[in-house]
Formats: C-alpha cells, sequence, structure tokens
C-alpha cells in the first residue's frame, strides 16, 4: 500500500465558474465529486448548457466506484444526466439533493437505470480504500453537506459550497465541530471554496434578508412580485412565514420554483402555513394589496416566468401601476444584460422594483467571505491545500489567504490548480503530475446526444460575423456547360442593392472558374465546389476585406 499514490484530478471548477467536478484517485480505485454544468457565454452560439469533458471517467470507467454530491445547484449536479450517460454509477447524496437529481433523470428518462443512494449528515460511506464522512455545512440551499474522506495517506477535506451562517433560518448549525476534530488529528490536503475570497469580513446571516422582506410586506400598497433562486428554499420559508402574518395569499410561478417547493414540502423542508396558497388561475381575481406572486426567473433567462410577465406575456399575472417587484438574488455576472431589459420592462408598467445592494440586504450570498475561509484553513490546518471553486484570480487571492498558515506551521504547501492539472501526493511528499484530458461539452436542448461540436460553434460565430453567401450554377448534365450565368444568394453579408456591381463581378468569376475547368473536373461536383468556393472567396476578400462562408450549389439539369 506504501508506495500507492493519491491523485487529485480536477474536471472542472477551477479556473471557471460551475462545472464543478473533481476526481480521487487512489491505485485503481477512483470517486468523483460532483458534476456541474455552466449556462454558456455569449460566444457559445445556440448552446444551451456546458458540462465537463468526462473521457478521463469514460476511460478509466472499470475503476469508477461512485459519485458523490454535496449539495443540489445546478453548478454541482447540473452534468449528472450526462456523467450517467457514459457510465451508470451509484449517485450518493442527501434526500433532497438527489430528488432534484431525479427531476433532471426523468426529464432524460434514465431513472430506471439510475443507482441513487441516500445519505445524511454524519453517515459514513466505505468505496474501496476511501472512507467518507459528510458534514452538515451551511449554504444557500438546505441539506449541503462537507466531505472528510479518509485515504491510506490521511484525510482529504473536500468544503463543497458553504458559508458559516451562524443563525441559519432552520437553526442547524455548521457543524464546525466535527471539522474542528478532524483539524486536530491532522489533515492531509484541504480542497475550500474560492467564490467569495474576495469580500473581506464575513457574509450576512440568510435571517439579514428578513428585515427587508418584513419592510416589503408593510410598506407594498398593491400586489408584491418576489423572484427567487428556486432552490433558495429559506428564503420561500421566510416570504410564506410573512404572507401568513400579514394576511396574503401566495402562489408560485416557473416550472422549477413549483417543483423545487413541491419536494421541499413534501421533504417536510418547506412548511407552508395552511389557507396561505392560491392556483395560478385564481391569482389576479383576489385584491391586489392580499397576494404575493413569487416567481422564477432572477436571472432574465428569456423563457422564465419572470421575464414574461415583465413583457405582459403571462397567462395568469400581470403587473400593474404601483405592484412592487423584488429581485431577491444576486445579479450572476454576464447576465446584466438581460436582467436590465428585465427590469425596463417592468419600471415601464409603472411598477416599483428593488434590486441589488441595500441595507437591510434584499438578498445575502450563500458563500463564505475571506474570514470565513480563514475560520476553515485555522480549524483544519492542512499538510497540503488547494483552492477550488472559482476563476484564477480568486484561487490565487485564496491561496495567499492561506500564507499564514505556513508560518504558523503545519502547511507545508499550497497549489494553484486548473481544470486538467493534477496533484499526486505519496509518502515522500506532494507535487504536480501529469496533465489529464478535460475541456467542455456544449449541448444543445438539453438533450444527451445533441452534443455541439467545436466546428459547428465556429461555423456559427463566422455566419453572425461575416454572414455567407451561396453561388447556385447549373449545369447540363449531357454537355457539362453552364445554363447561363449563375446565380448569388447572399444573407448577412452585404445588402444586394447597394452591391450589384459587386456581386455582377462575382456571378463573372464563377462563370470563369467553369470555363477554365476541364471537362473531368466539371463532372465531379466536389472538385468544382472546392475550386468555384477558393476563386469566389479571393474575389470576394479582395473586394470587401470579409470573408462570408461560401456554399456553392451545383445544379444538374
Amino acid at each position: 500500500m506504501a508506495d500507492k499514490k493519491l491523485q487529485v484530478i480536477p474536471l472542472g471548477g477551477l479556473g471557471e465558474f460551475g462545472m464543478n467536478s473533481m476526481a480521487l484517485r487512489y491505485g485503481d480505485d477512483i470517486i468523483v465529486v460532483d458534476a456541474g454544468m455552466m449556462f454558456p457565454d455569449s460566444e457559445l452560439m445556440g448552446v444551451d448548457i456546458v458540462t465537463p469533458d468526462f473521457s478521463y471517467l469514460e476511460q478509466n470507467a472499470e475503476h469508477v466506484r461512485g459519485l458523490i454530491l454535496t449539495h443540489g445547484h445546478e453548478d454541482h449536479i447540473g452534468g449528472v444526466p450526462f456523467l450517467l450517460a457514459q457510465l451508470n454509477v451509484p449517485v450518493y447524496g442527501t434526500a433532497f439533493t438527489l430528488a432534484l437529481v431525479e427531476r433532471r433523470l426523468e426529464e432524460h428518462e434514465m431513472l430506471d437505470q439510475a443507482k441513487l443512494k441516500t445519505i445524511k449528515p454524519g453517515d459514513r460511506l466505505v468505496l474501496g480504500p476511501f472512507s467518507i464522512e459528510f458534514i452538515h455545512v451551511t449554504h444557500s440551499i438546505v441539506s449541503c453537506v462537507m466531505l472528510a474522506i479518509t485515504t491510506p495517506l490521511g484525510v482529504v477535506i473536500h468544503t463543497g459550497d458553504y458559508k458559516v451562517d451562524p443563525t441559519p433560518t432552520d437553526n442547524i448549525l455548521f457543524d464546525l465541530h466535527t471539522l474542528a476534530e478532524y483539524g486536530k488529528r491532522g489533515v492531509l490536503l484541504l480542497l475550500s471554496d474560492s467564490t467569495n475570497v474576495d469580500r473581506p469580513g464575513y457574509t450576512e446571516s440568510e435571517r439579514a434578508v428578513g428585515p427587508r422582506l418584513e419592510d416589503l410586506f408593510v410598506r407594498s400598497p398593491r400586489r408584491l412580485v418576489i423572484s427567487c433562486f428556486s432552490s433558495s428554499i429559506h428564503r420561500l420559508q421566510q416570504i410564506l412565514d410573512f404572507a401568513a402574518e400579514y394576511g396574503r395569499k401566495v402562489c408560485f410561478f416557473g416550472r422549477s420554483m413549483i417543483s423545487t417547493s413541491e419536494i421541499a414540502h413534501d421533504m417536510g423542508l418547506l412548511t407552508i402555513p395552511n389557507g396561505v396558497l392560491l392556483r395560478p388561475q385564481d391569482v389576479m381575481q383576489v385584491a391586489p394589496n392580499k397576494l404575493v406572486a413569487i416567481v422564477s426567473g432572477t436571472q432574465g433567462e428569456p423563457m422564465s416566468a419572470l421575464s414574461r410577465v415583465a413583457v405582459d406575456n403571462h397567462k395568469h399575472l400581470t403587473v400593474e401601476k404601483g405592484d412592487t417587484v423584488a429581485l431577491s438574488a444576486r445579479i450572476i455576472p454576464g447576465n446584466e444584460k438581460a436582467i436590465y431589459r428585465m427590469i425596463n420592462h417592468m419600471a415601464r408598467r409603472g411598477a416599483d422594483v428593488v434590486y441589488g445592494t441595500m441595507n437591510p440586504p434584499i438578498h445575502v450570498s450563500g458563500h463564505g467571505s475571506s474570514e470565513e475561509l480563514r475560520l476553515v484553513l485555522n480549524l483544519v490546518r492542512p499538510k497540503y491545500f488547494v483552492p477550488v471553486h472559482g476563476e484564477y484570480r480568486q484561487l490565487a487571492r485564496h491561496a495567499q489567504l492561506a500564507s499564514h498558515l505556513s508560518h504558523l506551521g503545519g502547511l507545508k504547501e499550497t497549489f494553484l490548480l486548473e481544470s486538467g492539472d493534477t496533484l499526486e501526493i505519496d509518502s515522500a511528499g506532494a507535487r504536480r503530475g501529469p496533465q489529464v484530458p478535460v475541456g467542455r461539452v456544449c449541448i444543445d436542448s438539453g438533450t444527451i446526444d445533441e452534443v455541439v461540436e467545436d466546428i459547428v460553434i465556429r461555423d456559427r460565430r463566422h455566419l453572425s460575423e461575416d454572414g455567407f453567401v451561396l453561388p447556385i450554377i447549373a449545369i447540363n448534365k449531357h454537355t457539362g456547360k453552364s445554363e447561363g450565368l449563375p446565380e448569388i444568394v447572399s444573407r448577412g453579408f452585404v445588402s444586394m442593392e447597394d452591391s450589384g456591381e459587386m456581386m455582377l463581378g462575382a456571378r463573372q468569376v464563377v462563370m470563369k472558374t467553369l470555363d477554365n475547368s476541364t471537362a473531368e473536373e466539371r463532372g465531379d461536383w466536389g472538385v468544382m465546389q472546392e475550386k468555384i468556393r477558393a476563386d469566389l472567396k479571393r474575389y470576394l476578400t479582395k473586394q470587401t476585406s470579409r470573408r462570408p462562408l461560401i456554399m456553392p450549389v451545383i445544379l444538374e439539369v
């Protein structure tokens, strides 16, 4: 056993936001922590979701013992169906996390084959040489765990996402006691969340949102529309409690909001006061000052419930003059345009829109700020440290934050890894290992087999920037000669009215290419298409300095 090494293999989520997935390998045994996804940026045209490239796990499928989920956010569970489509391994998580995974698997018709195993904080799980204890942590979603993974070389602690909330709304505290016990006994490696490392101090408790929410209930003269992440069960509970206290009826809008609140209610994680809930179709019949609508779509997603309400395109809910709309969520970088466009639509309808930074806050983060990250580092005092979950600047700042530990003794070295880098630890120490294949898999319309290749995205970008030109040539199949001048159709390149002369020149270029080709070449359409493409490309680039996509069409007449 002594000569075996422990490998830490980040497959996603290091040096980027989202797609969190980490493999740990000891000898011939691999466990995977989380399989997340990310939403695409504007450069990935037409792509719906992005998952990590799991080819390393596929190549080592016989060694993978299981997938362990820390919590139910999409950036940690969104890639589960895509991973299970490649290798059907057991999936371990808390009951609420697995219920959210079940919903994803149902959409892909994979639930019957999946092996889902429920765990709870305090449980121990043995997978090959790994013994895993689940430790309760506080975050913006319920039922989150940190992993203490005992290996033959020592203990590895993976924090998942966390903040140290001293007053959580469900009164279940972060289990700092167990974490400190591991710290006392000695920890080989700490992998810790870096998301909010650049925020000083402490992240406010979930309860800090209460006074602002209550203020909305007290002051709003008419309908109250609150949007938050559907997974924020603590936030939903506070809204429901205030609704009961201030005599307002509640209605949920949006597929994810209805589905998640049902799951949480069935599991006893969300208490709905009697007589408070309304059906969507009855909402507009209730007196405006007696209603609160809880709507999904905080990020301005085009078809979300809130986006449709904003443009008056929702069949059950309308925002009118004097209504109050509150966005109880952070603006995720990259979504600013869509969110502000939605806020503008609400403001045009005369609504009072509450969003952004204020005191008391309308939203608090679920991630620990620098002092909480420092607290975890001080409790664990690991021998080696790898910051995870964040862009490179945040990983680097987190490494800086840990530097004080090396002066106190204990911390030997911090490693700044990105997805695809590996860390190897054995009895002699820790060092960087060989790279593994990683990357992103782009998926259209959310189905497992709709993978978009890089070349397709490149073509989409090319089309969006330079348009396309379609030369259409009719060739007589008996003589091999062209029947009249070729037609040229273009879209997104140049306007046909302004460029008649240039397009006439383009037609003549195609004609010349045909005339200068041998009868044998004219008989081979593939050769002719390439020749026309090359000559026309040269001509158009010279005329316009642009490079449209050229797709010759040859018709046989």
